[in-house]
């Protein structure tokens, strides 16, 4: 910023009138809010499933374009198109995930005289590609993982060059991101099942089967970089963020600076990054992600470049006080950067959680209903970057982010402290998330000292799903005695006539502390109690459902017997049927996909037997619905024994089936990522 004549500050001029966002959640409202801050009007997009939600009450205009499904609303650039142009819209923030590097979009907007906020058409496809990418940047001196670069390569081929490369090594499709259809080899006989079961998931889930392969750096550290451009060749870096707590390669927690990097290494990556963003005349705002052995710190590899605002910004916003969405739409104006490189200081130390609707104890399946109760933290250097409220539906349609809960401290300690503190004053009801998982995460020796790596959090113990202490049952009863006379004097009944075992102006079951056990409670539709408590976030189920509960896990744990009912661990849609009626199956044969808020997930038989089937591809199913059921049968057990004998004696007969990871010991697979809706 400048001043006139008379001492008063010049501030550059507005970038835009009319602004659309085209995104849902917590990035639209943050987009929104610089909207809001520069006197820009801010235009909102909607599915028929987020007609009510945050981002478009804060708008001050909202356009529906669709349906739930994504692909019919915020994935069609045809709509989104025509929503910019009903409105008037100058430009279109398209936000992470969704349509944000979709080459064509660009391109679309481009032709329809609407300015794309984000970088040139030729960034976008440069970068798209994994190969291409990496080849680019070799060429502009940025340093890259060793492996295996070329689309003209078959498996025979990619085998035999990959002795130059050396084991181990990861198999990667060329096309997408987010950890789908990666391997991981580690010698000759491993990377020949790893090419084929990678070509068939990138086919499937980007339409491209293109594989390269890269060096597997053990115990890597996943350091990216942010940069800026403008339209006239100035391009600066702010510094990087530390995203090596991840899973299933999907970032968990999120910070800035790295605890790893020194001055000198800061420098360097930042200029690498730099480089990278040069070689495709880039403009606006960009991450450039490095490999960083924790071994040597000092040397670093390029992975690749989000051409896009990132999930985990906001970290980078508070500890260089720079409003990124700001600076983006300030190039998209076509006004070069009010910042140097010089400008740019890092002071104290932010972290970023991610809080998701899903369920640690059950292998982090999504989970979807009513969200009950919502409310943020607050208190010194706590920001929520948030698009949820309470009495919103929580759906399978989306990414099951629901908010990021962003600490700021004088240092690392401070904001690791002001996070825990700040995870537990964070009250979600009505779905499961991961809170307590974050802060167990948090609180583990090695993420305390920063000692990260990108495998982690797969080397933690597996979440054990505790009872309820006698306390917090001692409430939820209570809550439910309060419930019944409620609903009395509803329908103008005397509560000694409906309710049983409670004495004169206090609930029957309370031992004393219950009034001080849960600060928040709320009753589902179903009938479970959920209750915030110091201990945590707790969901005591209704008695029938209970029992039925806790019948179906003995008989499962009784023995060593197996449940042979194939629940659906999760609500969602019917992708495949993996094998026909009446087919024998042993344990862990893959039987039914079902793909939910970006991920697929594989339920597998648990005994051997003959299966039959219950649902079809395409059908809705719900949480612990019934697919399939196994009639357990040693015949067919035995036949199927047979053949799967005989497909490993004969390898050019067996198919490699996909890899995805270990079972939470639930009767499904784990969860690998699916379509790309969200990061």
């Amino acid at each position: 910023m400048g001043t006139g004549d008379a001492g008063t500050e010049v501030r550059p001029p507005r970038p835009f009138d009319r602004v659309l966002v085209a995104n849902r959640g917590e990035i639209a409202v943050r987009v929104i809010r610089t909207l809001r801050r520069l006197g820009i009007r801010s235009i909102a997009v909607f599915s028929d499933a987020d007609a009510d939600a945050p981002h478009v009450r804060l708008a001050d205009e909202a356009v529906r374009i669709g349906p739930a499904s994504a692909a019919e609303s915020y994935l069609d650039p045809a709509r989104i198109i025509a929503a910019a142009r009903e409105t008037g819209a100058e430009a279109i923030h398209p936000g992470y995930g969704f349509l944000s590097e979709h080459a064509g979009f660009a391109e679309a907007c481009r032709d329809a005289g609407i300015v794309f906020v984000g970088p040139g058409v030729d960034a976008l496809e440069v970068m798209g590609d994994k190969i291409r990418a990496k080849r680019h940047v070799e060429a502009s001196g940025v340093p890259t993982v060793p492996g295996i670069a070329d689309p003209s390569l078959d498996d025979d081929a990619l085998a035999a060059a990959a002795e130059s490369v050396g084991y181990p090594l990861l198999v990667k499709p060329s096309a997408g991101g987010g950890g789908k259809g990666m391997q991981i080899a580690r010698d000759a006989r491993e990377l020949a099942a790893a090419l084929p079961a990678a070509r068939r998931v990138a086919i499937a889930a980007f339409g491209d089967d293109t594989l390269l392969l890269e060096r597997l750096i053990e115990r890597p550290r996943h350091i990216e970089v942010q940069v800026l451009a403008d339209d006239f060749g100035a391009v600066i870096h702010l510094g990087e963020r530390e995203c090596s707590l991840q899973r299933r390669h999907q970032k968990v927690i999120e910070e800035a600076p790295s605890p790893l990097l020194d001055a000198e290494t800061r420098a360097r990556i930042g200029q690498a990054a730099c480089d990278a963003a040069r070689s495709v005349d880039y403009r606006g705002a960009g991450t450039v992600e490095f490999l960083v052995s924790d071994a040597a710190p000092d040397e670093f590899f390029f992975i690749e470049m989000n051409t896009r605002l990132q999930v985990e910004h906001p970290v980078t916003e508070l500890v260089t006080g720079v409003d990124l969405v700001e600076q983006q739409l300030r190039v998209a104006a076509g006004q070069p950067l009010a910042l140097r490189q010089d400008d740019v200081h890092l002071t104290g130390h932010a972290i970023e959680a991610r809080v998701y609707a899903e369920s640690p104890e059950r292998g982090f399946l999504p989970s979807i209903g009513e969200l009950l109760v919502w409310r943020e933290p607050s208190g010194v250097g706590v920001r929520v970057d948030g698009g949820i409220r309470s009495g919103q539906q929580i759906t399978a349609d989306y990414d099951p982010m629901l908010a990021k809960v962003i600490t700021y401290g004088a240092d690392r300690v401070e904001a690791l402290a002001r996070l825990d503190t700040a995870l537990a004053d964070t009250v979600v009801l009505g779905v499961e998330t991961n809170l307590g998982f974050l802060r167990r995460l948090l609180a583990d020796p090695a993420v305390q000292r920063g000692h990260l790596d990108t495998g982690l959090i797969d080397r933690m113990p597996d979440p054990e799903s505790d009872a309820a202490p006698p306390e917090v049952l001692a409430a939820a009863a209570a809550a439910r005695d309060a419930e019944v006379i409620d609903a009395a004097r509803a329908v103008g009944a005397h509560a000694w006539q409906t309710a049983r075992d409670w004495r004169f102006g206090r609930p029957a079951m309370q031992p004393g502390p219950d009034a001080e056990t849960a600060d928040v409670v709320a009753i589902d539709a179903d009938g479970a109690v959920w209750l915030h408590t110091p201990t945590g976030i707790w969901s005591v189920p209704a008695a029938d459902r209970r029992a039925a509960l806790d019948a179906r896990l003995a008989m499962i744990e009784r023995g060593g017997l197996a449940d042979p009912e194939l629940r659906a661990p999760m609500p969602g849609t019917v992708t495949a049927v993996l094998v026909a009626d009446g087919d024998a199956v042993l344990p862990g044969d893959a039987v039914i996909a079902i793909e939910a808020m970006k991920m697929e997930h594989r339920v597998t038989a648990s005994v051997a037997g003959i299966v039959r089937l219950a649902v079809a591809v395409g059908e809705q199913v719900s949480r612990d619905q019934s697919v399939a059921r196994v009639e357990p049968q040693l015949a067919a057990a035995a036949s199927a024994a047979s053949a799967a004998s005989a497909a490993s004696a004969d390898p050019a007969s067996a198919e490699v089936p996909t890899s995805v990871p270990a079972s939470s010991g639930a009767p499904h697979e784990g969860a690998h990522p699916a379509a790309p809706h969200q990061e």
